[in-house]
């Protein structure tokens, strides 16, 4: 009966899959829609700061599972791979079987002195690896015929050993034998990230004193800062495992609940997407504060607004849509919008789980069963990052100026609520003689917009995504 029922469960996940940003799915709106149906019932959520507290951390035996999880090589990578990749799954609840999986690439040169940075992609619900690893910042690129790699020259892995975790169980490759596992939220997923890293760190100890940096985009603006803060809460504790933190970069993140739907509307208008009879709609009927009243105005308002964006890109509102006839390679400096489309189609070849040591799945960028039984999710994460602020983590939040999805209007009025005190004022950063964005220096804050570049940041603009990149890791301005 058991077996049954956790089969019903895996076809639920395999059905409700989607492609992150393609084909109109938005698992951000639909986070933003659960939590707003939950204000209406009058149910507010909490902070996070006063929700988890230390419980004892699992740690299960890593001895000899480094070597077996290394790649000997993937199916299609092209021939000249200078750097050494690992990838499989560290368990976080042996009692449920719980396990989340990874994948490391490690630098091509001074990999033993370069730090470690762990990539969170957000969702909630979508895959780091397929979405991180294979579309933005990861070595390779899968070319337009689904079973070939090319090599992406300005991957994060130049100057950082980079780590993907699939997060929580049931995103990716990563699964639980458990089926409540997959109802989930923002405390279990810090929980069980932390768990994660602790193990990992177990199997991979010469990392263990290295800088540590977590960066991640869109929903991850909660993830990054939650995991953040349970380090340094339980690097306090006797006989626990020192993680050395130095620094968070949030990618056109969703840090808050307000700033995020003023900031969206805002965008519109000034990007000629919506008229000014509907902005002006929206101010006069909205009140997108916690406390606020959804009305029947607002929301006819909101409906008028997202009619009238029609069928753009909403993650990059210049770059084309998917086309069916499509089979161009896609390059390094022009974006494939088929790209997801290509990786879905390589991640499920049987020789490719196969060599990433992962169990057979049927993957997919996108679990909308995960996201529609999400469980917690605060009205905002500013106040945690206020908190790593104060306790002198290098805050970097960045934001590609043409994402509709959460524009670079919501990172500074995100910011505005911060209240930090401006030290460096706005300036154009420069790579290769021209713009390649913004950057103004707060008091233990810096914004770094990366212009011409979408939701994922990488993707559009590899080689701007990684001078900044870059800067953040050696902790200077742009």
């Amino acid at each position: 009966m058991k077996i049954a029922f956790l089969l019903s469960i895996h076809f639920c996940l395999l059905v409700l899959s989607h492609c992150y940003g393609g084909n109109g799915y938005d698992p951000l709106e639909s986070i933003l829609n659960i939590q707003r149906s939950k204000r209406s019932d009058h149910i507010i959520t909490k902070e996070l700061t006063s929700e988890i507290s230390y419980s004892p951390v699992y740690v299960g035996p890593q001895d000899g599972l480094k070597d077996l999880d290394k790649i000997s090589s993937l199916p299609g990578e092209p021939s000249g791979t200078d750097f050494d990749q690992y990838s499989g799954y560290v368990t976080v609840d042996p009692n449920h079987g719980r396990a989340l999986f990874y994948y490391l690439a490690e630098s091509p040169i001074f990999s033993s002195n370069n730090p470690l940075v762990l990539w969170l992609n957000g969702g909630p619900g979508c895959s780091s690896f397929g979405n991180g690893a294979m579309m933005e910042l990861g070595p390779f690129r899968v070319n337009a015929d689904s079973v070939t790699l090319s090599r992406n020259k300005y991957a994060w892995n130049n100057v950082a050993n980079v780590l993907f975790l699939e997060s929580p169980a049931g995103v990716g490759f990563s699964y639980s034998n458990t089926s409540s596992d997959y109802t989930t939220g923002d405390i279990q997923t810090a929980k069980d990230s932390y768990t994660f890293l602790v193990n990992w760190l177990e199997r991979f100890p010469e990392y263990k004193t290295r800088d540590f940096y977590i960066t991640g985009e869109s929903y991850a603006g909660h993830y990054v800062p939650q995991l953040a803060q349970l380090i340094l809460q339980n690097n306090k504790i006797a006989n626990q495992t020192i993680i050395n933190l130095k620094g968070i970069a949030l990618g056109n993140a969703y840090v808050d609940e307000e700033t995020e739907n003023t900031g969206l509307f805002d965008y519109f208008w000034t990007h000629a997407i919506i008229s000014d009879e509907i902005h002006e709609g929206i101010i006069s009927n909205c009140n997108f504060t916690e406390a606020g009243t959804i009305t029947d105005a607002c929301n006819d308002y909101e409906n008028q607004a997202y009619a009238a964006k029609s069928n753009i890109n909403f993650y990059d509102i210049y770059t084309p849509l998917c086309s069916p006839s499509s089979n161009s390679t896609p390059s390094i400096t022009e974006f494939d919008p088929c790209t997801e489309n290509y990786i879905g189609s390589y991640l499920n070849i049987a020789a490719v789980q196969q060599s990433l040591h992962a169990k057979p799945v049927n993957w997919a960028s996108c679990n909308g069963f995960i996201l529609g039984q999400w469980t917690d999710s605060p009205f905002t994460v500013l106040p945690v990052i206020q908190d790593l602020m104060a306790n002198g983590i290098n805050v970097w939040i960045y934001s590609g100026d043409t994402d509709a999805r959460v524009p670079v209007t919501t990172s500074r009025y995100s910011i505005d609520k911060l209240k930090t005190s401006l030290k460096t004022p706005w300036y154009p950063w420069m790579y290769k003689g021209e713009v390649g964005g913004y950057v103004v220096g707060y008091q233990n804050l810096t914004f770094v917009t990366i212009r011409g570049a979408g939701h994922f940041v990488p993707s559009y603009q590899p080689a701007r995504a990684l001078a900044f990149f870059s800067s953040f890791l050696g902790g200077n301005l742009p």
